[in-house]
This record gives structure tokens, sequence and C-alpha cells, in this order.
């Protein structure tokens, strides 16, 4: 019995697995970014976390794609889109100076 909704299954599984590697991915940058800046050994911080971070990546695109293109393409489209989410959420808020227009050196 030929199963149709499958192929939709897996290429949607293979964009949600690239919207998490993503978020983990940039998610973790930030943390970092934020822990690093009050750590006496900001170096340690992002070196561990940039060797951690990015063989979690590329196991997960390796565990993903199979060895098949659309696969690692729709991967890679989830991690772009979860790069542009994780941008979006962790954009500071503008103050009173910004918002206005004027720049705050003047």
């Amino acid at each position: 019995m030929p199963e149709h909704g499958s192929g939709f299954l897996v290429w949607a599984g293979a964009l949600l697995a690239g919207g998490v590697l993503g978020a983990v991915f940039f998610g973790g940058l930030w943390w970092t970014v934020r822990h690093a800046a009050s750590s006496p050994t900001p170096a340690r911080w992002f070196l561990g976390s940039m060797v951690l971070r990015t063989a979690f990546v590329l196991a997960g695109f390796y565990a993903v794609g199979a060895g098949q293109p659309a696969l690692m393409g729709l991967c890679l489209l989830g991690f772009l889109l979860a790069r542009a989410i994780v941008l979006r959420a962790t954009k500071p808020a503008p103050d009173a100076a910004t918002a206005s227009g004027v720049p705050p050196c003047a």
C-alpha cells in the first residue's frame, strides 16, 4: 500500500529539525555573549561554545540530511529561519532616546 503523506512528513521533519538546530546554535551564541561579557576568561567561553555548537549542528545536519540534497536544503532553510526568529526575539527593546530618532550622542 503506497504512503502518500510520508514524503511530506519527512520534509516537514527536516525543516523542523533545521529550526531546532538553528535555535540551539543561535540561542547558544546569544547566551554565550551575555555570559562571557562578565567572565574573567571570555575566550574560553567563546571557544568552548563555538566547538560545542558547531559539533551539535554538524551532527544534526549529518543525521537529518542522510546524503539527500533535498533534506539538507530543507534543514538549512529551517536553520536560517531559526536565525531570523532568534534575532528578532533577542533584539533589545528601544529606549526613549532611540525611539524618538535622536542619536544617543546628540
